[in-house]
C-alpha cells in the first residue's frame, strides 16, 4: 500500500520553492535581456508563466536530501526549468501539437507569433545552459557534470528523441515497451536528470546520485501515465491545455493500451517502486519529502 502523503510539509515545500524559483527565473530571464525586448518579453512569458514547477521542486529536494543548500540548488533548478519551458513552446508550435492554450492562457506562438515562439524557445534552451554554466558558485567539474547531465536528458538521447518516436507514432498502436520507451525518454529523462543535478550540486556521492537515478527513472514514468490519465479524465479548466488532446492527435497512450484502471494501477506500482528504493537509503536521510513527491505526482489532478 502507498502511505499516505504529508500534504501539509509538501505543500509547504512546493509553495515556498515555486515563490523562490520564481524569483531566481525573473533574475535569469530579465526584460533586457539581449538587443530584442520584443525576444526577452515572449522568453518571460513562457519562462515566468505558472505551472506546477515540478522538476525544480525535484532538484531542490534532491539538493537537500543529499545535505545541500537552496543556494546551491538554484542555477541547476532554473537551468531544468527554462529547457523544460522552452520544450513547451516548441511543443505547442503548428507544426508540432498545433495547441492554443498553455497552463489556462494563449500559446507563445498565439501570443506573439510563430517565429518569435520559435526563437523564444531556441534561446530559453541556450540560456538553461549559460546559467549553468556560471551560476551557484560550483567547481568547474560539478558544472561540467551538471551540463553534461542536462544537455543528455533535452538531447536525441533524452527529451528531444521520445519527442521525434511521439510524432513518428501518430496513428500507430504502439506496443507497451514501445509506449514506456517513449514515456521515458520524452519526460522522464528530465525528471531524473533534475535530481541528478540537484545531487551533483550538493557534492553527492556516486551511490546516492545512482539512487536518485533509479528513483527519477521510476517516477518520470509515473508522471507521463498520470498525464495520460488526466487528458482522458480532467477538464480544459483542470489542466489548464485542451483535454483529450492525445486521441485528437492520435497517439498511443497507456489508458488506450491499457484501460484506465490499468494506467492507474501501473502508476502506483511505480510509486511503490520509488518508495522502497528511497527506503534504501532512509536509515541515513531523511527520503519523506521525495516520497510524499512520488505521491503526489500520481495523486495530483492537473
Amino acid at each position: 500500500m502507498l502511505t499516505t502523503p504529508d500534504f501539509t510539509r509538501l505543500e509547504q515545500f512546493m509553495q515556498a520553492h515555486r515563490a523562490r524559483l520564481e524569483a531566481q527565473l525573473n533574475l535569469a530571464v530579465p526584460a533586457d535581456l539581449g538587443a530584442s525586448p520584443r525576444l526577452a518579453d515572449a522568453m518571460r512569458y513562457a519562462a515566468l508563466g505558472g505551472g506546477k514547477r515540478i522538476r525544480p521542486v525535484l532538484t531542490y529536494a534532491a539538493c537537500a536530501l543529499c545535505g545541500g543548500t537552496d543556494e546551491q540548488a538554484d542555477a541547476p533548478a532554473v537551468a531544468v526549468e527554462l529547457i523544460h519551458a522552452y520544450s513547451l513552446v516548441h511543443d505547442d508550435l503548428p507544426a508540432m501539437d498545433d495547441d492554443d492554450l498553455r497552463r489556462g492562457r494563449a500559446t507563445c506562438h498565439i501570443a506573439y507569433d510563430e517565429a518569435t515562439a520559435i526563437l523564444a524557445g531556441d534561446t530559453l534552451q541556450t540560456r538553461a545552459f549559460e546559467v549553468l554554466a556560471s551560476g551557484g558558485g560550483h567547481s568547474d567539474t560539478a558544472r561540467l557534470a551538471m551540463v553534461r547531465t542536462l544537455a543528455h536528458a533535452a538531447g536525441a538521447g533524452g527529451m528531444a528523441g521520445g519527442q521525434m518516436q511521439d510524432m513518428q507514432a501518430h496513428g500507430q498502436m504502439l506496443t507497451l515497451p514501445a509506449l514506456e520507451e517513449i514515456h521515458y525518454l520524452k519526460t522522464g529523462r528530465l525528471i531524473t536528470a533534475a535530481l541528478v543535478m540537484g545531487a551533483l550540486a550538493a557534492g553527492a556521492p556516486a551511490v546516492l546520485r545512482d539512487t536518485l537515478r533509479q528513483y527519477g527513472d521510476l517516477i518520470g514514468l509515473a508522471f507521463q501515465i498520470q498525464d495520460d490519465i488526466l487528458d482522458v479524465t480532467a477538464a480544459t479548466e483542470q489542466l489548464g491545455k485542451p483535454s483529450g488532446s492525445d486521441e485528437r492527435h492520435g497517439k498511443s497512450t497507456f489508458p488506450g493500451l491499457i484501460g484506465l484502471e490499468a494506467s492507474r494501477e501501473r502508476a502506483a506500482q511505480l510509486c511503490q517502486q520509488a518508495h522502497a528504493l528511497l527506503d534504501s537509503v532512509a536509515t541515513e536521510r531523511d527520503v519523506t519529502l521525495l516520497k510524499d513527491l512520488a505521491s503526489y505526482i500520481v495523486a495530483r489532478t492537473h
